[in-house]
């Protein structure tokens, strides 16, 4: 699969105000990952946040990702320089960063995620040049994977506008559940407080540019459409253990 490709995909979807729509992945099996990959989605991230992964295991699910062209992201499990390391030498074409609360945390994993002389990632051979072999391709892609901010917090609410403006972030994403939780609201999506929020985020970021994302955690297609005209560009579809949860039938239960 030619990752770089598909990052100028994305990123010219998302600078042209169209729609990039990914799902999201905690199951181990990378047979599932075949599957998602050949569902026909853009990308699917990785969560190695509330998914139980090592980042072993990640080059086969990623392998199994692009059988189908779709670009495995990474969700970061706490956003240090390590993890970036170990999750774009696998072979991710971008991370996704949760909890981003303020612009110095984002611009020091942006910085950990790029090789030089534009970041301080380590340099060396590994699954994303295929050991050595595609070295001086991967150079390129090595320079601008993509990097999606999580906003999640109040925190990160009050300090959106200089998080917005760090150079190198492609989109900002909402966790619903973490950012009603922080707003006591956990769960409450109709919460003013929560809808508030939410139009806060939102309004700035159209004002300063900036893709907004959002992940629909029920496998809902007409809440799909409805996210997609209020102007959501990077949206996440459901999880995979959440899709089959929702389909599982005990025929024996009364």
């Amino acid at each position: 699969m030619d990752r770089m490709k598909k990052i100028k995909e994305i990123r010219t979807k998302l600078k042209s105000g169209d729609i990039s729509i990914g799902s999201w992945m905690q199951l181990h099996d990378p047979s599932v990952a075949e599957l998602l990959g050949h569902a026909g989605y853009d990308w699917i991230a990785v969560d190695m946040e509330h998914g139980t992964y090592s980042h072993f295991e990640l080059p086969n699910l990623f392998r199994a990702l692009e059988l189908g062209q779709t670009l495995p992201l990474v969700r970061l499990l706490e956003g240090n320089n390590n993890e970036c390391k170990l999750a774009l030498d696998a072979g991710a074409g971008g991370v996704i960063i949760p909890n981003v609360q303020c612009e110095k945390k984002l611009k020091k994993l942006i910085n950990a995620s790029k090789w030089p002389p534009v970041g301080s990632r380590g340099v060396g051979f590994s699954r994303a040049n295929l050991f050595g072999v595609n070295f001086e391709d991967y150079s390129t892609e090595a320079k601008e994977p993509i990097v999606v901010a999580m906003i999640e917090s109040k925190e990160a609410i009050d300090n959106l506008e200089p998080i917005l403006k760090v150079d190198g972030l492609d989109a900002i994403f909402v966790g619903p559940y973490d950012l009603s939780a922080s707003l006591g609201c956990l769960g409450d999506f109709d919460d003013k407080k929560f809808r508030i929020s939410i139009k806060k985020i939102k309004d700035l970021a159209l004002k300063m540019n900036i893709p907004m994302g959002m992940h629909i955690v029920k496998p809902d297609t007409q809440l799909l459409e409805e996210k997609i005209k209020e102007g959501y560009q990077f949206i996440a579809y459901s999880i995979d253990a959440v899709v089959l949860s929702e389909f599982i039938v005990n025929p024996f239960k009364k």
